[in-house]
C-alpha cells in the first residue's frame, strides 16, 4: 500500500505537470473598439500562430478590469504579458506584480514611465515615438500648402497667409495624444508657418466621439476650417462624416470623383494607417495619415515573446532594442501620391 501511494503521487505529480501551460502567452489590450488595436491585435496573433499560445483579452477600458485580467492569468501560470496598459501611470503596480511572480512583460503602444520600466529587468517596450507623427503629420500638411510660409496656395482659401485648423485630440492626459497636439504644433512654428487653431477637442480616439465633436465646432458658427489635424484615424473619419453631411465635400467640379481641386474639399490628416483609412484616402476624403507600422510592431511583439520563452534575448534577436528595453518602430506617412 505503501508504494501505490508513493505511485499514485508520482503520477498526480506528472500529470499535473503535464497540465501545466507551456509557452503560454497574454495579451492585455485596453479596449476592443479601437481601431488601430483591431489591426495590431490581429497582426500579433497571425505572428504567434504555431509560435506560442496566445490568450488575449480585452479591459474594457478599466484598469481595475485589467489588473483582474493580470491577476487570473498568473493564477493560470502564463509564462509571458504582453500589456497595452489602460493606464500607463498604473504599469509600476503591475511590474511589482510580476516580478514578484517572475513573469516577463512586454508593454506596447502606452509606453510607461521610465522610473517604472528600470524596475526590473524582465520589462520591455514596444512602440513609436509619438513626437515623430505629430512632426511627420505638420509636414504632409505644409506640402499641401506649397511648402513655402510665406507663400501659401489656393488650399489658403480665404488667402490670409493663415491656415484655420481644427485640431482633435485623442485623449486628455494620455502620452500620446498630448504630444502628437504640441509637436504638431510647434513643427508649423519652426518652420515659420501661421496657424490659427480654431479647436482643439478631445474626442478619445473614438470615430463617433468625433462625429459630435466635429458637429459642435461646425455648429458654432465659424468659417469651415481649411485643415483638420486629428491624433489618430478613428476620429479623422468621424470628422468626415459629419463634414460630408453637411455638404463640405462635395463634387463641385462634377466629374463624378472627390478630388482636391473640388473647391468644397476640405484636407483631413490622421495617425496610424489602418485600412479603413486607407480606403478614404482612395476615395479622396482622408488627404493622408502618418502610418503607424502595426505590421512591424506585431512582428517584433512577437519575436522578442518568443526569444523569452526560449529563455535568450540576445545579439542575434532582428530588432534592436535600446537600452536593453525599448524597441521603436518608426512612422511613414502615406497619401494618394
Amino acid at each position: 500500500m505503501k508504494y501505490l501511494s508513493i505511485w499514485v503521487v508520482l503520477v498526480l505529480s506528472v500529470l499535473a505537470a503535464c497540465s501545466s501551460p507551456r509557452n503560454s502567452v497574454g495579451l492585455l489590450v485596453y479596449r476592443e473598439d479601437d481601431l488601430f488595436m483591431r489591426s495590431l491585435v490581429n497582426d500579433i496573433q497571425k505572428e504567434s500562430d504555431g509560435q506560442f499560445s496566445l490568450d488575449t483579452r480585452f479591459s474594457l477600458n478599466s484598469q481595475v478590469i485589467q489588473n483582474e485580467q493580470i491577476e487570473n492569468l498568473i493564477r493560470e501560470e502564463t509564462q509571458v504579458l504582453i500589456i497595452n496598459p489602460v493606464d500607463r501611470l498604473g504599469a509600476y503596480a503591475v511590474v511589482k506584480r510580476l516580478k514578484m511572480e517572475n513573469i516577463p512583460v512586454i508593454f506596447f503602444n502606452r509606453e510607461p514611465l521610465r522610473s517604472d520600466m528600470e524596475l526590473w529587468d524582465q520589462v520591455w517596450y514596444v512602440g513609436a515615438k509619438a513626437e515623430q507623427s505629430g512632426r511627420m503629420q505638420a509636414e504632409l500638411a505644409m506640402e499641401l500648402f506649397g511648402s513655402d510660409p510665406d507663400s501659401l496656395n489656393e488650399f489658403d482659401r480665404n488667402d490670409d497667409g493663415r491656415i484655420q485648423t481644427v485640431i482633435l485630440k485623442g485623449e486628455q492626459g494620455h502620452q500620446d495624444a498630448e504630444i502628437r497636439t504640441a509637436m504638431v504644433q510647434t513643427a508649423f512654428q519652426e518652420a515659420g508657418y501661421s496657424i490659427d487653431v480654431i479647436a482643439v477637442e478631445t474626442a478619445n480616439w473614438n470615430r463617433n466621439e468625433a462625429y459630435e465633436t466635429m458637429e459642435e465646432i461646425l455648429d458654432r458658427g465659424v468659417n469651415p476650417p481649411e485643415l483638420v489635424l486629428s491624433n489618430n484615424d478613428a476620429m479623422a473619419l468621424g470628422a468626415i462624416s459629419i463634414m460630408r453631411q453637411r455638404g463640405l465635400f462635395s463634387d463641385t467640379n462634377g466629374n463624378g470623383k472627390m478630388e482636391r481641386t473640388d473647391e468644397e474639399w476640405i484636407p483631413v490628416l490622421g495617425i496610424d494607417g489602418v485600412p479603413e483609412s486607407v480606403e478614404q484616402i482612395e476615395a479622396g476624403y482622408l488627404y493622408g495619415t502618418v502610418h503607424n507600422d502595426y505590421s512591424t510592431m506585431a512582428k517584433a511583439i512577437a519575436a522578442l515573446a518568443e526569444s523569452i520563452l526560449e529563455g535568450r534575448v540576445d545579439d542575434d534577436f532582428p530588432y534592436e532594442i535600446i537600452d536593453g528595453k525599448y524597441i521603436w518602430v518608426d512612422y511613414k506617412t502615406f497619401t494618394l501620391d
